[in-house]
């Protein structure tokens, strides 16, 4: 016989037995469904939560601070007498400075998209116009390099201009006025089991202010006096708003206030900044011409290694965000294991249905095989027929576990957006011929020993027997 002719053969048990059939392809399409959903889920959630993480870790920069070196001030020694440090030793404790010529030499690194400062300089109350107060935290960037990490403006956008900030979507919230802040905080302390007065709080810790194109100023405190000296920068203007980060909603926002000010800007601060009885500012800038840190942008993740090599040559720090996204892949990498184990154990039991399906097939079909025999059909042709009858039960129920799997998707992404998450339940296309390839696989191993056991009939005692 042709592998076409048992091919029709298989085809029509098939069709025949419509009960056996059905029942052995719910069986299948189950344990195929269970495969293919078990392991979208865990990778639709793993995609989901390193987005999340991405948002606020950033996988593809890197954080470059110095080293190799202790930076001295203005090229003087750290010693008390202030002389200066002959040239080779001063080169040898400020090799690991982070500079400006080696900024340049950063952004001109490959797979390097962009690179900039972005150092903290400290904590500050904002004071518009009409005295409405705010806690931010002052950023010192290159304001035109912002949506090069991802940061979208809202309003207006990058200006070079001294004395020109911008804002993210949470400093523009909780503005309230001085009286009001301060007896909210005393209401606060005395009874820290309010819940009105937390609710209340929360509430206020929402409300917009428009500032895009406003004024404001910053205020400092000089904690070393007695006297609590209060001083104001020259008015700043605010020439752009970012927009929030996606599925960030208001009250996360709130928690993250900041104002990103170009390094001339903050260099005019810390002079306004600067009290009569100090010789230093508020604003703790690092010596023109150098950095703390360092962001680095890179185009790849596959690629911050490579890049990380290139920056340790250059005598500085680099640390990235990549022991997340690995802590992540083993967690999932466990769950999609587990997942996979629940789904071939459900195939277990379903071939266990198709085993016994075939032979009580096999004993109806006694007189079929042993008239088979007759005719000249060999062991190894009953045996194929066999196999392929159980191959195609394993194929039509992996196209019904296919289906039904699209169906479960559904269902969970309805419920997942009635309850209000961002999370979007989706099937990889490899995780198809992974749960077809199981179901025609636990049909065929199914069929073996049916199959054997038909092989073996003796034709003249099936024929006599019926």
């Amino acid at each position: 016989m042709k592998i076409r002719d048992i091919s029709r053969m298989a085809w029509e048990q098939v069709k025949r037995r419509k009960v056996v059939t059905g029942l052995c392809m719910t069986g299948i399409s189950i344990g195929c469904a269970a495969i293919i959903v078990a392991l979208s889920v865990g990778q639709s959630a793993q995609v989901y939560v390193t987005e999340q993480v991405n948002q606020n870790f950033k996988m593809d920069e890197i954080m470059v601070s110095p080293g190799g070196g202790i930076p001295s001030a203005g090229g003087q020694s750290a010693g008390g007498n202030g002389s200066s440090v002959s040239g080779g030793g001063d080169e040898n404790l400020d090799q690991g400075k982070l500079t400006d010529q080696k900024l340049e030499i950063i952004r001109g690194l490959n797979h390097v998209k962009a690179a900039s400062p972005f150092q903290e300089v400290g904590y500050f109350q904002m004071v518009t116009v009409d005295n409405k107060i705010a806690d931010v935290k002052i950023v010192v960037t290159d304001l035109q390099k912002l949506t090069a990490y991802d940061h979208k403006f809202k309003q207006g956008g990058a200006n070079d201009q001294i004395g020109t900030i911008v804002l993210n979507h949470g400093a523009t919230l909780g503005l309230i006025d001085q009286e009001t802040r301060q007896k909210l905080f005393e209401q606060m302390s005395s009874g820290p089991y309010n819940p009105e007065l937390y609710e209340q709080y929360e509430k206020l810790s929402t409300v917009p202010t428009e500032l895009y194109r406003k004024q404001v100023q910053i205020q400092a405190q000089d904690s070393s006096s007695t006297s609590q000296t209060i001083r104001l920068s020259s008015p700043l203007q605010v020439g752009g708003i970012l927009a929030s980060p996606k599925g960030m909603d208001d009250q996360r926002a709130s928690f993250d206030q900041t104002m990103y000010m170009s390094p001339e800007t903050a260099q005019q601060l810390a002079k306004e900044l600067t009290f009569d009885n100090s010789t230093t500012s508020v604003v703790n800038l690092p010596p023109e011409g150098t950095y703390n840190s360092l962001t680095v942008k890179v185009d790849d993740v596959a690629n911050i290694k490579s890049v990380e090599q290139m920056l340790q040559k250059l005598s500085l720090n680099a640390q990235d965000n990549l022991y997340q996204q690995e802590m992540l892949k083993e967690q999932f990498d466990m769950i999609k294991m587990a997942a996979l184990g629940i789904g071939v154990f459900i195939l277990v039991i379903a071939s266990i249905s198709i085993i016994v399906a075939m032979t009580m097939s096999t004993h109806q079909r006694r007189r079929q095989i042993g008239i088979m025999k007759v005719l000249g059909a060999n062991m190894g042709q009953i045996r194929n027929m066999f196999i392929t009858e159980a191959a195609l039960l394993g194929l039509l129920g992996g196209i019904l576990g296919v289906a039904f799997s699209y169906l479960i998707m559904m269902g969970l992404n309805k419920l997942v957006g009635s309850a209000g998450e961002g999370m979007n339940f989706f099937i990889p296309t490899m995780n198809l011929p992974i749960g077809m390839s199981f179901a025609i696989m636990t049909g065929v191993l199914s069929g073996i020993y049916p199959a054997i056991s038909a092989s073996r009939t003796d034709a003249l005692t099936a024929i006599k027997r019926d």
